[in-house]
């Protein structure tokens, strides 16, 4: 799989949402290989979106429509400055529910280390994890250049997100999310989309069968979920 994000400000949602909306209805049946879209505008006016292709080869063909190019001209002009965008083929993928029916998603964004120590510690009680945060239905975890991350994980509400968030954690599973916090370099960013846009071509999955994991995520302290994700991926940089 292959994923951009893109961010930026933006001073009117609706008319972001609007291009999203003409986009999907009018030059997403010409995008072959795109798996979808999830995006929102948090509180404070930043709007992050993840694209999802089933390779780069699909995704460098959709940006050289002409189509593509024009509605991008038009789309632009909706931010308040300039939309950074980082592309990544080192994406992983962990669905347990259907995560374009998240009624909320989480955008973590930060930096981590030991991904192996992480990957280790991901793989321990994972039908415990997922009896103890229901509320997950699934995660998509992105890893840029120097350890860098974006993880998005999709809640079946914020409500039961912040019900999950409350519940303690017992012994064993405390002492593995102290374990992978300590992974982290600084504390991460924090992204709450709390009407979010979810796009995907019709009858398609969320992810192909071979990049879709079962595991599910977790829960720690200000962070909905803990264990960012990108900790369990190779550092490889963005081709």
């Amino acid at each position: 799989m292959f994923v951009q994000v893109i961010q930026g400000q933006v001073p009117d949602a609706e008319e972001m949402r609007g291009a999203l909306d003409r986009w999907t209805e009018e030059l997403s049946p010409g995008a072959s290989g795109w798996l979808g879209t999830t995006a929102g505008v948090t509180d404070d006016g930043m709007f992050v979106a993840l694209v999802r292709f089933d390779s780069e080869e699909a995704a460098r063909r959709n940006s050289g429509r002409p189509e593509q190019d024009r509605w991008w001209a038009e789309t632009a002009k909706l931010f308040a400055g300039e939309a950074t965008f980082r592309d990544s083929s080192d994406v992983q993928v962990d669905t347990v529910g259907d995560p374009d029916r998240a009624g909320f998603v989480q955008v973590m964004q930060g930096r981590g280390t030991d991904p192996e120590r992480a990957r280790e510690l991901i793989a321990q009680d994972s039908r415990e994890w997922a009896s103890f945060r229901p509320d997950v239905v699934g995660s998509v975890a992105i890893q840029h250049e120097g350890g860098a991350y974006t993880m998005a994980i999709y809640f079946t509400s914020e409500e039961e997100a912040r019900e999950g968030e409350r519940k303690e954690p017992p012994p064993a599973m405390q002492k593995q999310m102290e374990e992978l916090n300590s992974l982290n370099v600084g504390v991460p960013q924090f992204l709450d989309i709390r009407q979010p846009w979810l796009y995907s071509p019709t009858k398609a999955p969320f992810a192909p069968r071979r990049a879709a994991r079962s595991r599910r995520s977790r829960a720690n302290g200000r962070a909905l979920i803990s264990n960012p994700r990108p900790y369990a991926l190779d550092r490889r940089e963005s081709p």
